[in-house]
């Protein structure tokens, strides 16, 4: 795991779990964000914090971390349409920022990709920029010798996550307008499906992928496995909270099912994801 560690985007949804996990574990955390979405709430009084660009990760003045988990990013599809170019500074030249870093200071990388890179890249600037900045790693380890590896998260839910109706997917979305009394938004028909995993289910997946000495030649997957319609997720919601629904129009860059593609961080990695959504929007309150 490394006794000192640095997490990108440590004040984020998934950061802050992952940072909940090590320092229980008594590791040395620092984290880097600039809190354009990370909270301030979310700081765990055993880490360090730095508020700064990811494209500063070369100014710190910390040194002999052993593993850099890279979580930050712009990690919403619809408004990487909004604005291409902060996806582009953030998840591409932020990503080749920490990898030039990583080469000077001898720092183990775990990337956090995404399930997007299944698709056509180009289908949003999100997916694109995500999928550019596995490129970026993979470069760095083939060309020089970085030690990286490629995660690939698909739809994360759990504590801390962001529930906007901008910034948020669709359970933080959703969870907004049920607490606001809204009807629920189903974008499209709602029979696209997604791979939900719970963030325990994350973080214990990128701690191993920290511990292990095996190098994957493309990525490791972060998926259940199972995946369920958002008209099914609807349903659980509806179970829980006796919601409305409201169809809107389908949206760009909306994948008709994501799923995850191979059993590597089971196999390998002694990974054991759990199916958790059903129990976890059952323990919800609004």
């Amino acid at each position: 795991m490394g006794k000192k560690v640095l997490v990108t985007g440590g004040a984020g949804f998934i950061g802050t779990n992952l940072i909940n996990r090590l320092v229980k574990e008594n590791v040395e955390v620092f984290s880097l964000d600039d809190y354009s979405t990370g909270n301030k709430d979310n700081e765990s009084r055993l880490a360090k914090y730095i508020k700064g660009d990811i494209e500063t990760i070369g100014n710190i003045s910390e040194s002999n971390f052993d593993i850099c988990y890279h979580l930050a990013a712009q990690s919403r599809v619809q408004p990487s349409f909004e604005d291409p170019e902060a996806s582009f500074r953030a998840n591409v030249q932020g990503t080749l920022k920490v990898m030039e870093w990583a080469k000077e200071q001898n720092v183990k990388v775990i990337y956090a990709g995404s399930s997007s890179k299944h698709h056509d890249p180009s289908d949003s600037p999100y997916a694109m920029t995500k999928f550019l900045g596995e490129e970026v790693c993979k470069l760095y380890k083939k060309s020089y010798d970085v030690n990286v590896e490629i995660s690939r998260f698909y739809n994360v839910y759990g504590p801390y996550a962001t529930l906007d109706e901008k910034f948020g997917n669709v359970i933080g979305i959703w969870i907004s307008q049920a607490t606001k009394g809204k009807p629920l938004t189903i974008v499209g028909d709602g029979e696209q499906r997604r791979d939900f995993i719970h963030v325990d289910d994350i973080v214990d997946g990128l701690i191993r992928i920290a511990n292990t000495e095996l190098k994957h030649k493309d990525a490791w997957e972060i998926g259940t496995g199972i995946n369920y319609s958002v008209n099914e997720l609807f349903e659980m919601f509806n179970n829980q909270f006796n919601v409305t629904s409201i169809n809107i129009d389908d949206q760009p860059g909306n994948y008709r099912k994501t799923l995850r593609i191979n059993d590597d961080m089971i196999k390998k990695l002694g990974w054991s994801p759990q199916d958790r959504l059903n129990d976890y929007i059952n323990g919800l309150k609004l």
